[in-house]
């Protein structure tokens, strides 16, 4: 992978794109780039921190898609690529193919790209482990013709190409046209979620002027005589019964009037704003409200049409790991020795899909079996 002649491997090949430095000094700007940034992928960061139905939603595809199995015509190209989806090593820590492909998935979702790589065993016999690169590490750019993607690293000395690009899996999610830059799904949600935290910001901040209460104590002397000193006591009175550990009594002589700071002010209803704020982040992310614990009136057909949109949005995401899900598998089997004839069989999104699919072939086998009871019956006619 290095440039090496076969005989010289020793050891496992190592991820050709290293981790750089970052800088992520501006990841609060809310602005907006034609060419995807640094900044701005650290923005897409900051909002799945910041915003938690963000982050609870883009957990909920990744879950949602469910798993897959490698079906082949061959036994031992099964056994390979079985071996692959239970065994192969994945950056270090994990362990299965699956793995991979949700940390695939899930930088696909908050970028709109994703860069993986393939390492190989020491004898070449096939993938010793999956490598998931960090979008401020590897830089998608066009090769030779708008067809070919071209995989570079980026450190300090700029844009490196990578050397083995065979080994190489990148993804561009929802490509623009014209670009080698994909569409990241938190797209259009800064300036949203900028509105959202800046309620929940005053919100914070009224609840701490008015939920804790702060007290004007006023002194008007009967004499009309008034004296620092007068004033010094009574507040020093007021401190020692406010205290939170012990229950005092305040007297005092005079005319002393206490109010609460901001008693008459009432906190802004910021209900229907933020109702209104979280029902564009749901469209924008294809998540129905129930999934993410939000008790909006719906309908039980509402529902169904809603969990119906989200199947269709999870088959398009399904869609857009496969390339590389096929791709590492193809190479493992040619490696192997093994034919790379196979299929890829996801499983069922959910478990209302399993009793809708039972539900049918039940019916189905009901009315086959009132068809052959009625042919049965013409022909003892007959």
């Amino acid at each position: 992978m290095f440039g090496r002649k076969k005989q010289a491997i020793k050891k496992p090949s190592v991820p050709l794109v290293q981790t750089a430095p970052r800088d992520f000094g501006a990841n609060r700007t809310l602005l907006r780039f034609q060419a995807q940034s640094r900044m701005e992928r650290s923005l897409y960061s900051s909002l799945r921190e910041s915003v938690p139905i963000i982050d609870a939603a883009l957990g909920k595809i990744v879950r949602l898609m469910g798993s897959f199995s490698i079906v082949t015509d061959d036994g031992s190209a099964q056994v390979a690529a079985d071996d692959l989806l239970k065994n192969v090593r994945v950056n270090g820590s994990s362990q299965g193919l699956m793995s991979f492909v949700t940390a695939y998935l899930d930088s696909l979702l908050t970028y709109g790209e994703a860069v993986g790589e393939m390492l190989l065993c020491p004898d070449l016999c096939g993938v010793y482990a999956l490598y998931n690169a960090s979008p401020d590490d590897a830089v998608i750019v066009a090769g030779s013709s708008p067809m070919e993607l071209v995989v570079c690293r980026s450190d300090s000395n700029g844009q490196t190409p990578v050397k083995n690009q065979s080994l190489v899996l990148p993804a561009l999610l929802n490509q623009k046209s014209g670009t080698v830059r994909g569409t990241s799904l938190l797209e259009g949600l800064p300036f949203v979620s900028s509105v959202l935290l800046r309620i929940l910001e005053s919100l914070k901040t009224n609840w701490e002027r008015v939920g804790d209460v702060r007290f004007a104590v006023t002194y008007d002397p009967k004499d009309g005589f008034f004296s620092e000193e007068s004033a010094r006591q009574i507040a020093d009175e007021w401190k020692k019964a406010m205290r939170g550990d012990k229950v005092c009594d305040f007297v005092s002589v005079g005319n002393v009037s206490v109010k609460a700071i901001g008693a008459e002010s009432q906190i802004p209803d910021c209900e229907v704003p933020v109702r209104v704020l979280l029902e564009q982040l749901i469209a924008k992310l294809g998540i129905p409200p129930f999934l993410l614990g939000i008790s909006w009136s719906s309908t039980e057909r509402m529902s169904a049409q809603q969990a119906d949109i989200l199947t269709s949005e999870l088959e398009y995401y399904r869609a857009a790991v496969e390339p590389a899900i096929r791709k590492i598998v193809q190479t493992h089997l040619r490696l192997s020795g093994c034919d790379d004839s196979f299929e890829i069989v996801w499983n069922d999104i959910n478990l209302q899909d399993a009793v809708e699919l039972s539900q049918a072939r039940l019916n189905n086998a009901h009315a086959a079996q009132i068809e052959h009871e009625y042919g049965l019956e013409e022909k003892d006619e007959a």
